[in-house]
């Protein structure tokens, strides 16, 4: 049987960087169609729905905004993942880009190498319907409302969230795969944590992509709670390059932990106590 190539459609005007694009996933194996205008990308998505898009903003016609609105309001189109690909820096424009449904931001110049892992990846979330991270592997989406869900009618039970905040800076310093690199480890060191000092039912999951949850019993949050943060606290720092490790710089530019904990309530529905952890990280 034939192996079914994912398909990338690349909006693109400068047909340099679009021939380029075309001509590097395809080398992937993916199966790639280019255009240069965003009506015409409009058009060649309600004609054969891709399963990526990555989308440059500023276009000849109508921009990139315009692009992702449009799709995200035809059913035929509203799920596909979107890859902004952009000159625009400021956090203003990623957040207009966020809120009309992108599932990633790149800007230019940018590391084709970057690209792919973050095409990669939002294919892979796309593919799994968001069931695992596909950077830690935790449960994800679905499998974490599912675990929540059943947590409703459950007495004895706590909750920890686990923040790492600052992590949009980092990544804008060091790049995508050094923020995936701590993502990860930070994963891995919360699991090891849990074999250490955890009752041996504990769920670990993403409540958000750098938000963890974790429930366990309530005899058990204080230990959890305490070695997360000196193991997490302790090894930070090791994210950056040995050059950078000593200099001063603003707090809101530094990797930093912030662990909450829920205790058990009454809540009514996931959405109620999803809301509810969220609002302990504030």
């Amino acid at each position: 049987m034939t192996e079914v190539k994912p398909k990338i459609l690349i909006v693109e005007d400068d047909l340099d960087v679009a021939d380029m694009l075309n001509a590097y996933f395809r080398v992937q194996g993916y199966e790639v169609f280019t255009v240069n205008w965003g009506e015409d990308g409009v058009r060649a998505c309600q004609a054969s729905c891709p399963d990526l898009i990555i989308l440059d903003i500023r276009l000849p016609d109508i921009d990139g905004y315009e692009v992702a609105r449009r799709l995200r309001g035809d059913r035929r189109t509203a799920d596909v993942p979107i890859i902004f690909l952009t000159e625009k820096r400021e956090r203003a424009d990623r957040l207009q880009g966020f809120e009309l449904g992108a599932d990633d931001y790149i800007t230019k110049p940018f590391d084709v190498q970057e690209l792919r892992l973050r095409v990669r990846n939002a294919l892979k979330r796309s593919s799994q319907d968001t069931l695992t991270n596909p950077v830690t592997g935790l449960p994800d989406g679905a499998l974490v409302n599912e675990y929540l869900e059943s947590s409703l009618s459950k007495s004895g039970w706590a909750m920890l969230l686990v923040s790492l905040e600052n992590l949009d800076a980092f990544r804008e310093s060091y790049g995508f795969v050094a923020s995936d690199d701590v993502l990860r480890a930070v994963s891995l060191m919360v699991q090891n944590v849990l074999r250490e000092v955890g009752n041996g039912d504990d769920f670990l999951g993403h409540l958000a992509p750098i938000d963890f949850v974790l429930v366990t019993k309530p005899d058990y949050v204080a230990a959890l709670q305490e070695r997360i943060r000196t193991r997490l606290e302790q090894s930070l720092d090791y994210f950056y390059p040995i050059k950078d490790r000593e200099q001063p710089t603003p707090n809101n530019w530094r990797l930093a932990v912030r662990i909450s904990e829920l205790p058990h309530g009454s809540f009514s529905s996931v959405e109620q106590l999803k809301a509810a952890l969220l609002q302990t990280r504030k």
